[in-house]
């Protein structure tokens, strides 16, 4: 039965079938806009970084930062996670995949994964630091001093503090002047951490490609996914900035916002190249889509609020003595950042 028979009587369509070629030009239009609003949303972040000084840049720079907070929490739980569900307990599934929460097993899988890479990748870094006579935490502060994992470092430290303990500018996540920098476990952590968010925001980025192209409800989700593509960046674009890097990796930054730029367009062109036979209500798509959402949202829960929430709020000695002010300022941005993309998941 063909997909347009099964939308008329009201099926589900667990065949191969084939996706919508309504708005085609539009379609292909989307590639294009979709590709600039996720560059700007991930580049911004990175560009306010590199600028020299001022109070704007700064306030920017916070507002950015604990927005994007918000929007990688809420994209873990609203786009990620609840979709695996509905995904991996579809019709379309028979046997064990209806009688096992597999999606929520998944997610906890990735969480837990994620968990023992980043004590393997801490022990192994404090067991070369102590050998060197040094020691640190695996976000990059060094013990003794105060906090350096970002800008928060500004909100209670002046310049001098703040560089006396990283490179200059390092409220805005200079590199590392540590001697051991370029070696250390701490440095190999920060890239992990790159790593790992940017693997969960990549999945999740062509799988909402390759729906764009060929669902039926185009236009809704076509401007849906503006917005989306442009917070999530916004997101992934402050951890790229904040990132402690050693001398020469800032390349890094930029690699990671292009490759997140480039992801969703791909997905598209994926999905218009094979709009004719692939359906994503078939059986092996749902239960790809459910399976790669489900680890998704596991690697986003893990740093929304572990390396996040934790680390920004709780365990930052800027933040402890920072002014209620700057505090409610930083709870309202995530706040905000999270009921925007939570509203967004009413129509994707």
């Amino acid at each position: 039965m063909s997909s347009k028979d099964d939308a008329d009587d009201g099926s589900v369509n667990c065949g191969s079938g084939g996706g919508s070629n309504e708005f085609y030009g539009l379609r292909i239009a989307s590639i294009f806009i979709i590709l600039v609003t996720s560059l700007f949303g991930a580049l911004l972040p990175i560009v306010l970084r590199s600028q020299k000084g001022g109070r704007i840049r700064r306030h920017l720079f916070d507002f950015a930062k604990y927005f994007g907070s918000g929007v990688i929490i809420a994209t873990a739980f609203i786009h990620l996670l609840a979709p695996a569900i509905d995904e991996l307990g579809s019709p379309c599934l028979k046997g064990e995949w209806q009688t096992y929460p597999w999606a929520l097993a998944l997610c906890m899988l990735s969480i837990f994964s994620i968990f023992f890479t980043e004590l393997i990748l801490f022990r192994w870094g404090t067991s070369i630091l102590r050998r060197a006579n040094t020691s640190y935490d695996h976000h990059g502060h060094d013990l003794g001093a105060h906090s350096a994992h970002g800008p928060e470092g500004t909100l209670g430290h002046t310049s001098a503090e703040v560089r006396g303990g990283v490179g200059e500018d390092s409220e805005y996540g200079g590199a590392s002047k540590h001697p051991l920098a370029a070696l250390d476990g701490s440095a190999l952590a920060q890239i992990t951490g790159i790593f790992v968010l940017e693997f969960g925001i990549l999945l999740h980025s062509l799988l909402i490609g390759l729906t764009l192209a060929v669902d039926e409800n185009f236009k809704v989700l076509f401007v849906v996914l503006v917005f989306h593509q442009t917070f999530e960046g916004l997101g992934l674009g402050v951890r790229l900035a904040m990132a402690k890097l050693p001398d020469g990796y800032d390349a890094l930054r930029y690699a990671g916002a292009l490759l997140f730029g480039f992801t969703t367009p791909l997905g598209i062109g994926i999905g218009l190249g094979v709009r004719h036979t692939y359906n994503p209500g078939s059986t092996t798509a749902t239960i790809v889509s459910g399976v790669m959402d489900s680890l998704s949202a596991g690697i986003l829960i893990y740093t929304g609020l572990v390396e996040l929430l934790a680390h920004e709020f709780l365990f930052d000695d800027a933040m402890k003595h920072t002014s209620n002010r700057r505090l409610i300022f930083a709870c309202g941005c995530m706040v905000l950042g999270a009921g925007v993309m939570a509203l967004l998941g009413r129509w994707a």
